[in-house]
C-alpha cells in the first residue's frame, strides 16, 4: 500500500510540476493555430490582389501552412519538457535525401514557379524556346508547361529547362510583322517590283499602314538580287495575311512578266593531272 502511495505521489507531483507547462503549451497551440489562419487568409487575398496564378498561389500557400504548424507543434512538445533535438535531426536528414533524390523535380518546381511570378508567357500564347519547344500554350503547372504543337500533338515540356531557355514569344505583342525574300534577276526593274508588290499590301485591309509596308533590296548573291517585303498585321491576322499575301505577290509579278528565277545549282569541274 505504501508503494501504491509513493507512486501516486510522483505521478501527482510529476502532473502539478509539468501542468503549467502543459497549459501553456495549449494556450500557445490555439493561439499559434488562430494566427496561422490569419496569416493564410492574409496571402490569399495578397495573392488574390496580385493577380498571382491560382495555381502557384495555393501551392505556396500550403507549403506555409505545412512549415508553420510543423513549427508550432516542435514549440509545443519542446514545452511541455520532450526532446526534439533527435526530431529535428531526423526531418532535416530526411529532408535532405528527398531534396538529393528529387533533383531534377526541384528543378523544374523551381522553374515553375519562375514562369507563373514572371509569366514570359500564358495561357493562350505561341512560343519557341531555344531548346526546341514549340507551340501553343494550354496549361501551365508547378513541374510541366502543356502545350499543343503545330501538327495537333501535345508537348509535356520540364519548367526547369524551359525557364533556363531563350523565348520566343510570337503572340506577347499586339502586332506581328510578315517578312518575304523574293528572288530577282540582276535585269529586273527593282522600281517596278517594288511599286507592284506595295500595292498587293495597300489593297489588303488586313496589312496594317502604319508601320507602312517596305519593299527593300536586302542582299546580293551570284545568281540574284534579294528582294526583303515587310509588311505589320494584327497578331491574330497573321498567318492570314502571310500566306494569302504570298500567293498574291508571286501571281501578280507572274501576271505583269516578272518571273522569279530558279535556283540552278553549279557544277564545277576541277581538272587534275597525275605526276
Amino acid at each position: 500500500m505504501n508503494k501504491i502511495e509513493i507512486y501516486s505521489d510522483r505521478i501527482l507531483d510529476i502532473i502539478v510540476s509539468h501542468l503549467p507547462s502543459v497549459v501553456m503549451a495549449i494556450i500557445l497551440l490555439i493561439v499559434g493555430s488562430w494566427l496561422i489562419k490569419k496569416l493564410i487568409r492574409f496571402l490569399h487575398n495578397r495573392f488574390h490582389r496580385n493577380n498571382i496564378d491560382i495555381s502557384l498561389s495555393e501551392f505556396l500557400i500550403s507549403i506555409v501552412n505545412v512549415v508553420l504548424y510543423v513549427l508550432l507543434i516542435i514549440s509545443c512538445t519542446s514545452m511541455v519538457g520532450i526532446e526534439t533535438g533527435s526530431f529535428m535531426t531526423i526531418l532535416g536528414a530526411a529532408g535532405l535525401a528527398i531534396g538529393l533524390a528529387l533533383q531534377g523535380s526541384l528543378s523544374n518546381f523551381a522553374g515553375g514557379v519562375l514562369i507563373l511570378l514572371f509569366k514570359p508567357f500564358r495561357v493562350g500564347h505561341f512560343i519557341t524556346s531555344s531548346n526546341n519547344v514549340s507551340g501553343t500554350v494550354l496549361k501551365i503547372d508547378i513541374l510541366y508547361t502543356t502545350l499543343k504543337a503545330g501538327n495537333g500533338t501535345t508537348i509535356y515540356a520540364p519548367n526547369g529547362p524551359l525557364a533556363n531557355a531563350v523565348i520566343n514569344n510570337t503572340s506577347d505583342n499586339e502586332i506581328r510583322q510578315a517578312e518575304y525574300k523574293l528572288n530577282l534577276s540582276f535585269d529586273t526593274n527593282i522600281d517596278e517590283v517594288r511599286k507592284i508588290i506595295l500595292q498587293v499590301l495597300v489593297s489588303d485591309e488586313l496589312v496594317l499602314q502604319e508601320p507602312k509596308p517596305v519593299v527593300l533590296v536586302g542582299s546580293l548573291t551570284d545568281t540574284a538580287i534579294v528582294l526583303q517585303v515587310r509588311a505589320w498585321a494584327l497578331n491574330a491576322n497573321f498567318w492570314p495575311v502571310y500566306h494569302s499575301n504570298y500567293e498574291k505577290i508571286i501571281d501578280t509579278l507572274a501576271a505583269n512578266d516578272i518571273r522569279l528565277p530558279a535556283t540552278k545549282p553549279e557544277i564545277h569541274l576541277i581538272n587534275s593531272s597525275s605526276t
